[in-house]
């Protein structure tokens, strides 16, 4: 009945804006907007059911799943942070080596692996670097997200990429080569370190800078003094042995639960040989507590006082910071959580926090608000920050969980460290294998990535099927599985030749550079938005009509989409890697503006004059 009152022009446009607005909106997941187009596009008739589910077939979708597992292979096995910390270590302590350093490395690796998991693995080797040079990370940061991007040297380093390549040859166009953004990749990331170079000094305050100078490094005291963890610490004693709490383990008890209060370590005395040695262990849900034992406690004073007074506890006078930093076998950390992170939207009880990682959360960082008090019933976001307590052995294991969690405030020689698998050497050979088979066609792309896939599981790069599966970010391939019918959806109804149309009416008269400069900042408008990938998706058969409409070469009009959709910088929350970045470097809004969207200009005015020359028209 809807199709007799619309034509079908009208609806899939009806539903083009629907999604977009859903898109900006962001409040609702973007897969799950894309599959919802997808079944209005079916439900009104406008694709049949073998169009919609082509994309979950499409062998960009197929490649992308590939490149998740080929890409966690590398991260999983630390060949990426042991090259990147290796390479890093060449700055010294010079501030504009480091930094051009920081752009190159991060553009290298980004051009391989996804920039999102990149920027994980450079994320806390920058912020350990750039402290034992006393120097400030915020200068760092933001360029390491943006450089990620940068890197679009390879076929494989952004999906935008295999977007227009797949546009390219539906359309009977000859495919692109493994190394044909090596050019636009070269000229971005050089525009990218000149004029970061000298924006990214407005992102250090004075008082920043000159307070950084003093300091060598994040030590344990300054973690604890950003989360006022001192105000809110107390050490207890068990030295009655009429204490309820004797014998039971933590979980029987329910401190947090019953008093607001958190347990992060218990020091025990056992004599050995006449004499008395203190041995630490880390709270955890079958700790027991006994006679003599200390408790280190966190919470409020009221809360405090009640605990001990309902126990017959005995609580020494507190003395600023005496007790929290003598730390053995133990001591704190801070993580940042993913964009896509499986933990996002649930609290740390429903994630059982530390029976899954075996640590103690004691404080959450929101926006720059720290939340010591009533957080385990929040509901985490992305960039959230968590103050951790735990073993450095268990701390140190979080680097496992990268997808879902960026280790961070370490002290630094825990943070330098850089452990390497001994499959480390089997993850390169995969992968330079791969890069081979892409680049002479040995076999086709997406055959040559689902070998290389299979091969990090067989060769024990990744331990089981299970964790490849875990490797793969599952939000990007629905997106694009369900996006990439929209491409059908507008050859079948009339949609791009429509806005094409439009397109070359309004900017076609004033020349080809007006027509390219229109496309790429409409692209690279809506990236800010909309996400990188859906938004190749919807210009790319627009770019694509409207160069053969004008009789022009559709080359640098693609190449366009997938640079404006891939260089978005203006916005925290346009790329995961921006958004990332948003809370380990303190950056506001207004950072990104200052800082980025000139950057994004200046990219746009470049490439515009650039790709007609390497793809002429």
């Amino acid at each position: 009945m809807l199709s007799n009152l619309l034509t079908d022009t009208n609806i899939t446009l009806i539903i083009l804006v629907v999604s977009a607005f859903f898109f900006m909106q962001g409040k609702v997941r973007s897969d799950l907007v894309a599959v919802c187009s997808l079944l209005a596009l079916t439900l009104t008739g406008i694709l049949t059911p073998t169009e919609a589910l082509a994309g979950f077939s499409n062998s960009v979708v197929i490649m992308m799943v590939g490149l998740f597992v080929v890409g966690g292979g590398i991260f999983r096995t630390g060949l990426a942070k042991m090259i990147s910390s290796k390479i890093l270590a060449l700055a010294g302590n010079s501030e504009n080596k480091l930094f051009i350093l920081v752009m190159l490395v991060t553009a290298s690796i980004g051009a391989f692996v996804s920039n999102t998991g990149t920027v994980a693995v450079m994320l806390p080797i920058i912020v350990s670097m750039a402290a034992s040079s006393n120097i400030d990370s915020r200068r760092y940061l933001m360029p390491l997200a943006f450089a990620s991007s940068m890197g679009m040297f390879t076929l494989i380093s952004t999906p935008p990429n295999l977007v227009i390549q797949n546009t390219l040859v539906n359309a009977g166009y000859e495919a692109l080569s493994f190394f044909s953004f090596a050019p636009v990749g070269a000229i971005a990331l050089s525009v990218g370190v000149v004029v970061l170079f000298f924006l990214s000094k407005f992102l250090v305050s004075k008082t920043d800078s000159s307070s950084s100078k003093k300091k060598n490094g994040k030590t344990l005291e300054e973690l604890a003094k950003e989360y006022q963890l001192l105000q809110q610490s107390y050490k207890v004693e068990v030295n009655n042995s009429s204490s309820p709490l004797i014998g039971k383990t933590l979980a029987d008890l329910k401190i947090a639960t019953n008093y607001g209060v958190s347990i992060s370590k218990i020091v025990k005395k056992e004599k050995v040989r006449f004499r008395k040695v203190l041995t630490e262990e880390i709270a955890g849900p079958k700790s027991v507590i006994s006679f003599d034992d200390t408790l280190y406690c966190h919470g409020e004073q009221e809360n405090i006082e009640k605990f001990i007074e309902e126990n017959n506890l005995f609580m020494e006078k507190k003395t600023e910071a005496e007790h929290f930093f003598d730390f053995q076998e133990s001591g704190i950390a801070e993580v940042f959580i993913m964009p896509n992170s499986k933990l996002i939207n649930r609290t740390i009880e429903e994630i059982l926090f530390r029976e899954e990682y075996n640590v103690n959360v004691l404080g959450i960082q929101r926006q720059n608000e720290y939340s010591m008090q009533n957080f385990k019933n929040l509901k985490l976001h992305s960039g959230d920050a968590l103050l951790i307590q735990g073993s450095w052995d268990n701390i140190a294991k979080l680097a496992d969980s990268q997808d879902d969690m960026v280790l961070v405030g370490q002290p630094l020689q825990e943070a330098a460290k850089v452990t390497l698998d001994q499959k480390a050497p089997v993850a390169a050979a995969i992968m330079i294998l791969m890069i081979i088979a892409m680049v002479f066609e040995i076999v086709p792309s997406v055959i040559a990535i689902l070998l290389a896939a299979v091969l990090m599981v067989v060769t024990g790069c990744l331990r089981n099927v299970e964790e490849a599966y875990s490797r793969i970010n599952w939000e990007s391939v629905v997106l694009i599985a369900a996006m990439l019918p929209m491409a059908t959806a507008f050859e079948n109804t009339g949609v791009d030749t429509l806005i094409s149309g439009q397109l070359i009416g309004k900017l076609g008269g004033y020349g080809p550079y007006i027509l390219l400069a229109g496309i790429y900042f409409a692209t690279s408008l809506l990236t800010m938005f909309v996400s990188n990938t859906a938004t190749a998706v919807l210009f790319s058969p627009i770019a694509l009509q409207a160069a053969m409409g004008m009789g022009l070469s559709p080359y640098p009009f693609l190449f366009a989409v997938a640079v404006a959709a891939s260089m978005c910088f203006a916005s925290p929350f346009s790329t995961p890697p921006n958004a990332l970045v948003m809370s380990a470097g303190r950056y506001t809004f207004m950072d990104y503006i200052k800082v980025g969207l000139p950057l994004q200009i200046l990219m746009g005015i470049v490439m515009i004059i650039a790709l007609p020359l390497l793809f002429p028209f």
